[in-house]
């Protein structure tokens, strides 16, 4: 299976909290899965971690820089295409970009936000 971590996801699996269900660790942690992180996550972290909004125990270069357990995933044309087309249920930028990189990919997303599920992408339950 090919998943794409969404950015609360992907800080409950860094920061190991107890709000990341032991289903989501299973698929997430199986080496039998492709788990994606996208850079669109790193970027949403490292704004809420400078304006004070997001503190994690590790840093975002510990995250980050050459240790990421996950493959990152880039912003391509294509995702912004997807997102072209997606309506407009959700004002979230980050979350609308994951939502269409998702698309773009053929990734389930892994998410707790219900509100993601207005869209058209499959969701981890």
């Amino acid at each position: 299976m090919k998943y794409l971590l969404d950015t609360q996801t992907f800080v409950w699996w860094i920061e190991n909290d107890k709000k990341l269900s032991s289903a989501w660790r299973a698929e997430i942690g199986s080496p039998e899965n492709t788990v994606l992180v996208s850079v669109v996550s790193a970027w949403e972290m490292s704004i809420k971690m400078r304006s004070g909004k997001l503190r994690l125990k590790t840093t975002w270069e510990d995250c980050f820089g050459g240790n990421l357990e996950f493959d990152a995933l880039n912003v391509t044309l294509n995702h912004i295409s997807e997102l072209q087309k997606l309506p407009l249920l959700h004002k979230d930028p980050f979350d609308r970009l994951l939502v269409a990189q998702a698309q773009a990919e053929g990734c389930t997303l892994i998410t707790s936000d219900e509100r993601l599920r207005s869209y058209r992408v499959p969701i981890l339950n």
